[in-house]
Parts: structure tokens; sequence; C-alpha cells
């Protein structure tokens, strides 16, 4: 008849996993094979131990054991001799607190083996940042304009390989092309058994039988490259263009990085801005305020003719509708639309006047 788990582990059967644990840590200390060697019967009982601490720590599988008395597949005894850090069967070194950090102390590296060791390959290039100072009217009406920058980009030789043309792929000699380099080392608790990435083949297993003579198997190359940006019309500083597969090229045949061109847009002497609305202001004697008129008004687009009504004020504001940025689709997030000329008036009160200006101002006066 099998030995039920909870009495192989010394625990009652409604234990909580904090009792789990700290049972089974004081049992397989107690009867690690590596401190009782040609025990037979320590080696026997640490086997045990792991099986039930591995069925009662799974919830799923605690779950079943205590519904049916049994789980299928469950593991039975311990594979001889040392144990591997991480690997399978062994301790499961993550639920080892302490003990786990007096294994780190003594080898290094991580515990778990070969887990999440990563292998090399392919990776997309970083992007890349550039700015673009433009004039008022360049960030109104849009431009184009060319960048020089130098990144790193495929190296054109090998085509990205990183092998010298006609050179064959091999396996690492590192790591006879697993990519991982394992090491042991005896301790007084047996041998531990730990893998690092690769530095010679980066974890990829595989090496050009011969470098690239131009990337040294970098497989990109510092290179410059003239970049034509097509800046749309109503850009505004802060504006950020995005130019897909322009930045810095992949490694081992990645995909390019993105481009990102800032904008940064000049004042103007003539007009103020807000969004796509254009600001200016409109110095007009008494008279015309007084009388009206009509007065010529410098726009983004020309001249036009602004009426200005009998008895206008200071600081009334007038509207040129649809005469401000015409902003294109890409420029802004707001998308496409067209902006108005607002026109404030200032009216101009003169500080000196003429013999006949004063007798007509006395005579509105009276």
């Amino acid at each position: 008849m099998a030995k039920d788990l909870y009495e192989i582990l010394g625990v009652p059967k409604g234990a909580t996993d904090k009792e789990l644990k700290a049972a089974y840590r004081k049992l397989a200390l107690q009867y690690h094979p590596d401190k009782n060697k040609g025990d037979k019967e320590a080696e026997k009982k640490f086997g045990e131990i792991n099986s039930a601490y591995e069925v009662l720590s799974d919830e799923k599988k605690r779950k079943q054991y205590d519904q049916f008395g049994s789980v299928p597949g469950a593991g039975g005894g311990f594979p001889g001799g040392g144990f591997q850090g991480g690997a399978q069967g062994g301790f499961p070194f993550e639920d080892m607190g302490g003990f786990a950090d007096i294994f780190e102390s003594f080898f290094g590296g991580s515990r778990g083996g070969s887990r999440g060791a990563k292998r090399g390959g392919a990776m997309t290039g970083n992007d890349i940042e550039a700015m673009v100072h433009l004039g008022f009217e360049e960030a109104a009406f849009g431009v184009t304009k060319e960048l020089e920058i130098t990144k790193p980009d495929k190296c054109q030789n090998c085509d990205g390989k990183g092998a010298e043309p006609g050179s064959a792929i091999v396996n690492c000699k590192g790591c006879s092309g697993t990519g991982e380099v394992r090491s042991v080392k005896n301790t007084i608790l047996g041998q531990m058994v730990t893998s690092r990435t690769c530095s010679e083949c980066n974890g990829e297993g595989k090496m050009p039988e011969k470098k690239c003579s131009k990337c040294h198997g970098t497989t990109r190359v510092r290179a410059r490259e003239r970049v034509k940006v097509k800046i749309p019309a109503g850009v505004d500083t802060g504006t950020v263009i995005r130019l897909g597969g322009r930045g810095e090229a992949g490694v081992k045949g990645g995909d390019y990085g993105d481009m990102f061109v800032h904008i940064q847009v000049k004042d103007s002497d003539k007009f103020k801005r807000s969004g796509i609305d254009i600001y200016t202001d409109l110095e007009i004697g008494v008279p015309m305020a007084a009388l009206g008129g009509e007065i010529e008004i410098e726009t983004l687009h020309g001249t036009e003719k602004l009426k200005i009504p009998t008895g206008t004020q200071p600081e009334t504001v007038f509207k040129l509708s649809g005469k401000g940025i015409h902003r294109e689709a890409g420029a802004s997030r707001e998308g496409a639309g067209k902006g108005d000329h607002h026109i404030r008036v200032k009216v101009a009160v003169p500080t000196k006047l003429s013999k006949k200006e004063k007798e007509l101002y006395k005579e509105l006066l009276d």
C-alpha cells in the first residue's frame, strides 16, 4: 500500500502551504543523499519527500490526491547520484528560502539551469531621433527637408549575415551548437551543474566559419545617409513625425527601427499662432474708429480687405474665416482643418495735435 503523502512530510491533511514548505525544507536537508553518502534508505526517503512535496505543493494535484488518494503520473524516487540545480528531479530551489541563497553563494549564477537562458538571434534596430527647425511659414505651408544622419546600417558585404561571402555557417565551438555553456562544481553537498548563455555565439549556437571582413560578424556597419522628410502643412513646435523603418538596422537580419523627427517652429514677427488660428493686432486712428472705413490686412494667404464699422471700439476682434493655417492630415492628431485669422483693433489716440485738430476735437466736445 502506498504511503500517505502527508505522513511522509509529517504534516496534517489540512496543512497550509507555509507548513508544507517548512516541513519539506527540514526533511530535504536531513535526508539529502549528498549528506548521507552510501545510505540507500536516506536516498529512498529523499525521493519520497520530493514526490510528496511535488504533489502537495501543487493546488490541482493536491486536490486530486485528497479526492482519489493518488495522482496519475506523479513521480517517485530520486535519480541517483548528485543533483542538478533547477533541472528535473532534485530540489525546487524556489521553495528553499534561505537555503537557496546558500546554494547561490557557493555556485553563483542562476538557480534554474537552462531555464530562462536567452538565445541570440534577430533583433529589431534601435529608433533614432532628429530635430528640424522650421520657419513660421514653412510650418504653416509644409516643406520637404533633407537630413544627414549617421547610423548603424546593414552590412552590404555580407548582406547582414555576419559571414564573409562564401563562408559557411557552422556550430559554435564554444558550446557545440547548444547555445549554452555548462559547468560542474563540486561542493560540500555534491555536484552542482550550472549553465549560462554562450558568450561566443550569444546563445545562437551558430557562427560564421569566417567572419565578415567589413562588419567583423556584427552584421552592421556605421553609414551616412541622407533622408528626405516631407513635413505636412500645419505642424507646430512639439509635432513628432515618424518615419517607419528609417532607424538603425536590426541585428542578424532583424527589422529596422524607426526615425522620429521632432519639429521646432520659429516665431513670426508678423503673426501670433494658437493651434491653426492666427492672431494680429490692427492699429487704427480715432477718425477710422469713429467713422468706419475699409483697410487692407496682410494674412498668410495674401492681402485681404477688412471693413471697419462706424463706432468700432478698442479691443474689438474681427475674424477672417478660413484665413488661418490650413492643416493637412498627418500634421496633428487632431487631423486636417482650416483655421481663422483674428484681428484685434487698437485705437491710436494722438499725443500731439495740430491747431486745426485741436479745434475739431473741441467742436466734438461741444
